[in-house]
C-alpha cells in the first residue's frame, strides 16, 4: 500500500477540532454542548457587509486580481491609516483569511529547516503552517503568571542562531489575550533590526484592546519597514469567519514580489468575500464599541466566576477574546474529553480546547485549557458551573 509524506504524517491536528466526534456523539444522546472551544464569535455581521452581498448585481462572478481588488486594497490602507500605520495599496496583498496570508509569508521568507520563534503558548495552527513549509518552530515560552507577558528579550537572544530567520507573535495573543505593550514591540524590533530578523505580527484582533490601552502594530515602528510583516484578517474584527479574507503587509518590496508569487499559484481570492469584505470597512465606530463593551464584561464574569473554582488559575486578558486556565488537573486533553462523553450536569455539558495544542515544547501546558468567551455571559455562567461540578466528579473517581 503507497505510504503518505512524512509531512503529512508530521502535521499536527487541531488542538480546537480535534474533540468534535466526541460532541457530536453527545449532541446525538440528547446533550447540549456548550462551545467554549472555538473563536466564532456570536456577535451578528455587520449589516453594511451583508447587505453589500445581498445587494450585488454581478452577471458575472470572475476571478479578482491575484493581489485583491484595487479599490478594497486602497480601502484598507486607509483604515490602516486611522490606526497610525502609513501603507498603500501595492503594500498590501489580500489572501483567503489570514491562515494563507501567515503560510505565504512563511514560504517566501524561509527555507526548509530555517527557524522561527514564536512565544507560546500560540495560535496551533501555527505549527501546521510551519509544517507545510518545513520550517523549524522554536518556542519560547510565556508564563501564566504574568498574564503570558513577552519573556525577557535576553532569552530570545539565546535562541538566535544561524538557522534563525524570523521572530513571530500575535497582538492581542490567541491563545493567551494577552496585549503587547509599546515598549514590548519596541523591543522585538531592536531586536530584529541588531540580528537581521524579520518580524511577524499576526494582529488580526487589533480592534479587541480594553482597559483604555492600545494596540500597537509592528508597522508603526519607525526603521522597522525591511523587517516588518503583518497579517490580518476580517474574520474576528468584523464576525466574518466565513468569509475568508485577510491580507498580508509590508514595504519590504522583495517579500511582496516573492509573496504575489505564491498568490498568484492559488489565482485570486474570493470575489463575493471581498465585496463583503469592502463593505465591512463602512462599519461605523459604535459597532466596535458595543462590541468591546460586551467582550469586557463577558471577561470580567468568566474571570471571576473561574477565580472561584478552588485550585483554578485564570490569567487576566487585555485583548481578543480568550484567556488560559490553569486546571487542578493532570491532563485536560483527557478531561476534555470526559466531559463530552461522561459528564452532563442538568442535561449540558462544555467543550473546552486543551491548551497542550498550543504548545510547541512537549509536556508543556498539560493541566490548562483556552476558553473563547464568544457566548453571552447566561451562556458563560452556565458553562462555568458545569466546569465546576465537573471537576469535583472527574477528580473524585
Amino acid at each position: 500500500m503507497p505510504k503518505i509524506s512524512i509531512k503529512g504524517t508530521q502535521m499536527p491536528s487541531s488542538p480546537i477540532r480535534k474533540l468534535v466526534p466526541y460532541a457530536e456523539n453527545a449532541k446525538k444522546k440528547g446533550t447540549e454542548v456548550i462551545h467554549l472551544n472555538i473563536g466564532q464569535p456570536d456577535i451578528k455581521t455587520p449589516e453594511v457587509a451583508l447587505n453589500a452581498v445581498k445587494n450585488m448585481n454581478l452577471d458575472v462572478l470572475a476571478y479578482s486580481r491575484t493581489e485583491g481588488s484595487e479599490v478594497y486594497r486602497e480601502k484598507i490602507a486607509e483604515y490602516y491609516a486611522q490606526h497610525d500605520v502609513t501603507v498603500t495599496a501595492q503594500d498590501i496583498i489580500v489572501t483567503t483569511g489570514g491562515s494563507e496570508a501567515l503560510s505565504f509569508t512563511m514560504g517566501a521568507i524561509m527555507d526548509p529547516e530555517d527557524e522561527l520563534i514564536i512565544p507560546e503558548p500560540f495560535y496551533a495552527n501555527y505549527n501546521g503552517f510551519a509544517t507545510t513549509n518545513g520550517v523549524t518552530v522554536v518556542p519560547i515560552l510565556s508564563a501564566i503568571d504574568n498574564n503570558f507577558a513577552l519573556p525577557p528579550i535576553a532569552e530570545f537572544e539565546k535562541l538566535i542562531g544561524p538557522k534563525t530567520k524570523a521572530i513571530l507573535i500575535c497582538n492581542p495573543g490567541n491563545p493567551t489575550g494577552y496585549l503587547y505593550t509599546k515598549e514590548e514591540i519596541e523591543q522585538l524590533a531592536a531586536l530584529a533590526l541588531k540580528h537581521d530578523l524579520f518580524l511577524v505580527a499576526d494582529e488580526v484582533y487589533r480592534e479587541f484592546a480594553y482597559d483604555g490601552k492600545k494596540h500597537h502594530s509592528i508597522l508603526s515602528i519607525p526603521g522597522l519597514e525591511q523587517h516588518a510583516i503583518m497579517v490580518d484578517s476580517v474574520s474576528k474584527r468584523y464576525s466574518m469567519c466565513g468569509a475568508r479574507i485577510g491580507c498580508v503587509v509590508s514595504k519590504n518590496n522583495s517579500v511582496m514580489t516573492a509573496i504575489l508569487k505564491f498568490a498568484q499559484a492559488r489565482l485570486s481570492p474570493p470575489t463575493l468575500a471581498q465585496i463583503a469584505s469592502e463593505a465591512a470597512l463602512e462599519t461605523p465606530k459604535t459597532y466596535f464599541t458595543e462590541v468591546i463593551t460586551e467582550y469586557v464584561s463577558r471577561r470580567d464574569l468568566l474571570v471571576s466566576e473561574l477565580q472561584k473554582i478552588p485550585g483554578v488559575k485564570v490569567a487576566n486578558p487585555s485583548g481578543a477574546f480568550y484567556c488560559i486556565a490553569e486546571l487542578p488537573v493532570t491532563d485536560s486533553d483527557d478531561f476534555a474529553q470526559w466531559l463530552l462523553e461522561h459528564f452532563q450536569l442538568d442535561g449540558a455539558t462544555v467543550m473546552v480546547a486543551p491548551a497542550a495544542g498550543f504548545y510547541a515544547s512537549a509536556n508543556t501546558g498539560k493541566n490548562q485549557i483556552r476558553i473563547a468567551y464568544v457566548l453571552d455571559k447566561s451562556e458563560l455562567l452556565k458553562a462555568v458551573s458545569i466546569l465546576r461540578e465537573g471537576l469535583n466528579q472527574y477528580n473524585a473517581e
